[in-house]
C-alpha cells in the first residue's frame, strides 16, 4: 500500500473508531498538513520486562504517532528512568513529564480514594469496571478527584481478575494466616492484617531473594503469565487464586491539565482513543498469555490452590468494613464509593442472571467433554 493510501486509510479507521465510541477521528493528512509537532514524556510504573504493561504505553505512543503522521509524538520511558515507579502521579502533576501510565492504588498513601482507579478487594471484575467508568458515573467522579491534583485520567489498560499470589505453604483455612508475611499493601494490606497477616511492600526486583530466605512467606504479583518471567515457582509452589483484592484491575494514563489543554482538539481525540483501545488490548493479551503461562507453570512444579470459603468471607467483611470506616471519615471517598458500590450491586445482578450461569455450564460442559 502506497504511504498517501495508508494515511487515508488511517484517517478512515479513526473516524470510523470514534463514531462508534462517541469520540471525534480526525483523519491524518489533514494532521499532518495544519497541526503542530509535539513531542512528551511518558513515565511508566512498569519495568521494560513485563511487556504488556510496559507495552501498553508503547502501543499508545505507536497509535497517537501514526494518526498524526509523526506529529505527536510520546516517548514512554520504564519506571525508574526518568523517577520511581510509584512516583509516576507526583511526576505528571508537578510537570515533570507530560503524562505517566500506572496505577491509582499505588497512590492510597495519599488518599484511598484513588483505589478506586484501579482496584479495591471485592469489586468490579474488568467488564464491570469498564461500564462503571464509562457509563455508570464513574468517569465523573474520578475526573473530579484527579481535577484536584492538576491530573486528567483516562483509562488505558485492565489486567483482568489476578492470581492471589505465591505462598511457601498452604493456606487451607483462615487460621493459617495468622502470623503469615506477605507481600502486600495498601487497602488489602489493611484489610489482610485484620485477618492476621503482616504485610509488607517490597519493590518487584526485592521479592524473590525476600522469599527465598524466608523474610516473607508469600507474595501477590500479577497473573501467570508476568509471575512466570520472575521465577516465583523455584521459591514458592503454592499458587493461589483469585487475587479477590483485584477483580479487574484498571491501569491508566494520568495527563498534566495544563499540558493537555494546550494539545489541539484532534490531538486529545486521537490520545483518548489511542487509550480505548489500550484498555481493551491489554485485557485480551493478558487473556491470551496467561492461560498458555499458567499450564508451563505448572509444569514446573507449581500446585494450584483456590482460598478457602472461609477466607474470602473474611476478607469480604473486613472489606467492606473499612470502606465504611474510610467514607464515615473521608467525604471523597464517601462520594465515589456510593458511585461504586450502586453501580458494582446493579451489575452483579445481571451477572447471576446470565453471565455466571453461562460461565458456569461452559466450564462443566467443557470439562465433561475433555473427559
Amino acid at each position: 500500500m502506497r504511504r498517501r493510501d495508508l494515511l487515508k486509510a488511517t484517517g478512515a479507521g479513526l473516524a470510523a473508531t470514534g463514531a462508534a465510541t462517541g469520540v471525534m477521528g480526525v483523519a491524518a493528512p489533514a494532521i499532518a498538513q495544519t497541526q503542530p509537532a509535539i513531542q512528551w514524556r511518558l513515565a511508566s510504573s512498569f519495568p521494560k520486562s513485563t511487556d504488556v504493561l510496559f507495552g501498553t504505553s508503547e502501543l499508545i505512543a505507536k497509535r497517537v504517532a501514526e494518526a498524526t503522521d509523526g506529529k505527536f509524538q510520546i516517548r514512554p520511558f520504564a519506571s525508574g528512568e526518568i523517577v520511581p515507579p510509584l512516583q509516576v502521579m507526583d511526576a505528571v502533576q508537578n510537570g515533570t513529564v507530560q503524562c505517566g501510565h500506572t496505577c491509582g492504588y499505588y497512590y492510597v498513601g495519599k488518599d484511598p480514594v484513588y483505589a478506586f482507579d484501579t482496584a479495591v478487594p471485592f469489586g468490579p471484575n474488568a467488564r464491570q469496571q469498564n461500564a462503571w467508568f464509562q457509563y455508570g458515573g464513574g468517569r465523573e467522579v474520578m475526573r473530579d478527584v484527579f481535577k484536584a491534583v492538576n491530573i486528567i485520567q483516562f483509562p488505558a489498560g485492565n489486567t483482568g481478575v489476578q492470581m492471589g499470589g505465591w505462598f511457601r505453604k498452604e493456606v487451607k483455612t483462615l487460621a493459617d494466616l495468622q502470623g503469615l508475611k506477605m507481600r502486600i499493601a495498601g487497602i488489602t494490606g489493611q484489610i489482610m492484617t485484620k485477618m492476621g497477616v503482616t504485610p509488607s511492600q517490597i519493590a518487584g526486583a526485592d521479592v524473590y531473594p525476600a522469599l527465598e530466605k524466608g523474610t516473607i512467606d508469600a507474595t501477590e504479583f500479577v497473573g501467570p503469565y508476568d509471575d512466570e518471567k520472575l521465577g516465583f515457582v523455584q521459591v514458592a509452589k503454592y499458587y493461589y487464586s483469585p487475587g479477590w483484592w483485584e477483580g479487574g484491575p484498571q491501569v491508566s494514563l494520568y495527563v498534566n491539565i495544563g499540558e493537555w489543554e494546550k494539545l489541539p482538539k484532534a490531538y486529545q481525540s486521537i490520545l483518548e482513543l489511542a487509550c480505548a483501545e489500550a484498555n481493551s488490548a491489554m485485557t485480551a493479551r493478558y487473556d491470551a498469555e496467561n492461560a498458555r503461562a499458567l499450564k508451563r507453570l505448572v509444569g514446573k512444579g507449581a500446585q494450584l490452590r483456590t482460598f478457602s470459603r472461609d477466607i474470602m468471607e473474611a476478607g469480604h467483611k473486613h472489606a467492606f468494613e473499612l470502606y465504611d470506616e474510610i467514607a464515615a471519615k473521608n467525604p471523597q471517598f464517601k462520594t465515589v464509593y456510593e458511585s461504586w458500590k450502586g453501580f458494582l450491586e446493579e451489575a452483579q445482578l445481571w451477572w447471576r442472571v446470565a453471565e455466571l450461569p453461562y460461565d458456569n455450564f461452559i466450564q462443566v460442559a467443557g470439562s465433561k467433554r475433555k473427559g
